[in-house]
């Protein structure tokens, strides 16, 4: 089987159902950014972090898997099972931030990103992770987007927050907070 299939050669894209629609659908950006968040977390994974990072990494990828084949199906009746997010992913990543923020200072002001590129590239999977958020949050108001999907990308982009000053920690970064310049 060949990967291309030109059936796109003019600007459209088949969503789970059939339905084609132009690659630059509301559904299509949706899905397209949370492809790019997975990209991206693929590569924070395969930075020098620990291997529970790593697995967990592996599991918000997965789920935001689940998150691409939600906001791409666009049927009643599909004779495709689509996956789900459950009230259980969005507690593990719950979980995950309120252990790592145990170990942290309390947080005073924000933080400018930067000090090391492990910590860059979270607050770069953060960044991608809002807009996710935004666009599927903007999906919703014309097709119906389940709540926990829209709930784990608002928990996502904490938890890359919570992950940059977690592995700043552990690599010795001085976090720059940021002060505003008010006259």
């Amino acid at each position: 089987m060949k990967i291309y299939t030109k059936t796109g050669d003019k600007g459209t894209t088949s969503l789970i159902g059939g339905k084609r629609v132009a690659k630059y659908h509301p559904r299509i950006e949706a899905y397209g950014t949370v492809d790019e968040l997975i990209a991206f977390i693929g590569l924070l994974r395969d930075q020098q972090v620990s291997s529970d990072t790593r697995d967990m990494l592996i599991f918000i990828q997965d789920r935001l898997m689940n998150c691409a084949s939600i906001l791409a199906a666009d049927c009643e009746d599909c004779k495709v099972r689509i996956p789900l997010i459950e009230d259980a992913d969005i507690s593990k990543i719950e979980e995950s931030i309120d252990a790592m923020d145990a170990q942290l200072e309390p947080l005073t002001s924000f933080v400018l990103p930067g000090g090391h590129p492990i910590v860059s590239l979270c607050h770069v999977c953060r960044t991608v992770c809002r807009r996710a958020e935004r666009l599927a949050t903007k999906l919703a108001e014309e097709i119906p987007v389940p709540d926990n999907l829209i709930i784990f990308l608002n928990r996502l982009s904490d938890y890359f927050f919570t992950l940059s000053r977690k592995l700043g920690q552990e690599l010795n970064v001085k976090q720059i907070k940021w002060e505003p310049n008010l006259k």
